[in-house]
């Protein structure tokens, strides 16, 4: 998904030392989610998780519930871990390598220090361990979580200003809202919703300004 992206948005442009690096990392988190992988598949085949492969018409609804679900406890996960990686003392072994790039790109998506990807890999391992959840749930939710990540570190030099103006963009983050935090390591923490940073106070108050349509803006302020 990020070679993709890249390529289509950003061929034109030669590969930076910044982009390189983000490469790199993004190969090794990508064998720790693989890693991850097997481990929930190990667990699965000696019944310790809770996936399963059977959809009955009268539970149907359960589906979109537990995808929804299963997003909000990530997101709410992310953040905690996100904003507490940013502690000066865990910082820079914890988080470091995704900040190399003060402009994201699609390949900054994945940069993870080796150990956030475990932190975040943990989830994936405890949430088929606790919540009953269909295959094609998981898959549902790990394709949002890939998908999401690239357009978030799309960059405002690909993608305009618009999202923000949009009443979408009071509640879900976007690039635009994720680039500033590229710029202002100590504003919005949230991988999906813009909610936790709202709650906590981490939303960047110009940010926060521009989603308010131009009619409530007056003159002067």
């Amino acid at each position: 998904m990020a070679g993709f992206a890249h390529w289509l948005l950003y061929h034109r442009k030669p590969a930076s030392l910044s982009i390189r690096k983000d490469i790199h990392l993004s190969i090794l988190s990508t064998g720790v989610f693989a890693l991850a992988t097997a481990v929930i598949m190990t667990l699965h085949e000696q019944g310790w998780t809770k996936l399963h492969s059977q959809i009955r018409p009268e539970t149907w609804w359960y589906l979109p519930l537990s995808y929804l679900a299963v997003l909000l406890l990530q997101d709410a996960y992310f953040y905690a871990t996100h904003r507490l990686f940013h502690h000066p003392r865990l910082f820079v072994w914890m988080h470091q390598g995704h900040h190399l790039s003060r402009q994201p790109t699609p390949w900054t998506s994945f940069a993870f220090d080796p150990l956030e990807a475990v932190v975040q890999a943990l989830f994936l391992i405890g949430v088929v361990m606790l919540i009953p959840l269909h295959f094609v749930t998981l898959l549902a939710v790990l394709t949002t979580m890939t998908v999401w990540a690239v357009v978030n570190h799309l960059g405002l030099e690909v993608l305009p200003l618009h999202f923000p103006h949009h009443w979408l963009g009071r509640w879900l983050i976007g690039p635009a809202h994720h680039s500033i935090h590229h710029r202002r390591h100590g504003k919005h923490f949230g991988l999906y919703f813009t909610f936790w940073d709202r709650v906590f106070g981490s939303e960047d108050p110009a940010y926060a300004a521009s989603l308010q349509p131009a009619a409530e803006v007056r003159p002067g302020t």
